[in-house]
């Protein structure tokens, strides 16, 4: 495949996003259901190079915290002792990618010393190890529901392009339907309808088949109308005079030319879904606790104390907007170079 220097630097960066959400366990000091309940909110912890007495270290270290008698519920830092970071630890057991038992982490302190490169929550949680699990329910519901409306705009865009009559026509006044109505509001509606009471595979499972089942119209609009366009070129006819089978037509010469498409509207597709997790989770709509997603993770935000007093709550909400900027620059990167997506 063929990429600008743009394209490639964007693919890198997500690429790294999504290998670290995927890697969790390796890059995540602890366990995402660890609770720490006497560091509740807990500030992020400061990775120190210097100190007073030795100067430069070449190893990093944390100071441990301690509670300031003044202010309750606030922390300083103790540095009477340092707490080198160590690299390619032994921690709490993990699955990597599901499969492979593991318990090397990336890096970690050892007690009472913590490191919480994005503070803890409210039960004292540490925040970065449960965005970066969080990401493996809120990306990969984002990329499973886009690879569904995708499918399923793919087969009714192909089918009512090619056959037209009254398949085209009533696939494309649905299509007009779903398009018409709010996306948001008819996922509340459909969730509405779904008990709440549900696991968490159970959740991830139902927010890809509510997400993706509501998104596939606008890509089967736009995939008919390059079906309508490439059955009309020459070598299409010739294949049909030749007694060319349609299954055959249709993937020798027409579906090759809807892949631009294909590959655009999955990069506007993906970030919007994991939008539409973000929110439906931040609602109480979502995966619900204790398994972590970026939007519950969001929701102790809905206390106002929350968000006057701990500003690292809102890392996690910060973090998305490159997220999406990345898929956004992408997705204009391949409007631009269609052909980048053909060998």
């Amino acid at each position: 495949m063929k990429f600008g220097r743009r394209t490639a630097l964007l693919l890198a960066g997500l690429g790294a996003l999504h290998l670290a959400v995927l890697m969790a366990g390796l890059f995540s000091p602890y366990d995402v259901a660890q609770q720490n309940r006497d560091l509740p909110f807990a500030p992020p912890t400061r990775i120190h190079f210097v100190d007073a007495e030795s100067g430069i270290h070449v190893r990093p270290f944390v100071c441990d915290f301690m509670d300031r008698p003044d202010s309750p519920g606030e922390y300083s830092e103790n540095c009477d002792k340092h707490f080198p970071v160590h690299f390619l630890v032994n921690g709490v057991r993990y699955r990597m990618f599901g499969l492979v038992e593991s318990d090397v982490h990336l890096f970690g302190v050892r007690a009472p010393a913590h490191i919480f490169l994005m503070g803890t929550d409210g039960y004292g949680r540490d925040v970065f190890s449960r965005f970066l699990y969080g990401g493996q329910i809120s990306l990969f519901v984002g990329i499973l529901a886009t690879a569904l409306s995708l499918g399923l705009g793919t087969l009714v865009g192909s089918f009512a392009g090619y056959y037209g009559g009254w398949f085209d026509s009533v696939a494309m006044r649905v299509a007009e339907l779903f398009l018409a109505l709010p996306w948001l509001y008819l996922l509340f509606a459909l969730r509405a309808f779904i008990p709440l009471s549900l696991s968490a595979n159970e959740a991830f499972l139902l927010l890809i088949a509510v997400i993706g089942a509501v998104g596939w119209a606008r890509p089967a609009r736009l995939i008919r109308s390059v079906v309508l366009s490439s059955r009309e070129h020459q070598y299409v006819r010739a294949a049909q005079l030749f007694g060319g089978s349609d299954a055959y037509i249709l993937r020798r010469h027409i579906l090759p030319d809807v892949h631009g498409v294909v590959l655009t509207q999955a990069v506007l597709l993906i970030p919007q879904y994991v939008l539409a997790e973000v929110t439906l989770s931040f609602l109480g709509l979502g995966v619900a606790e204790p398994t972590p997603s970026w939007g519950n993770m969001l929701s102790s935000l809905q206390q106002y104390y929350v968000l006057a007093s701990y500003w690292w709550m809102l890392v996690p909400g910060l973090v998305l907007i490159p997220v999406f900027l990345g898929y956004m620059l992408l997705a204009g990167e391949t409007r631009s170079n269609p052909n980048a997506a053909h060998t």
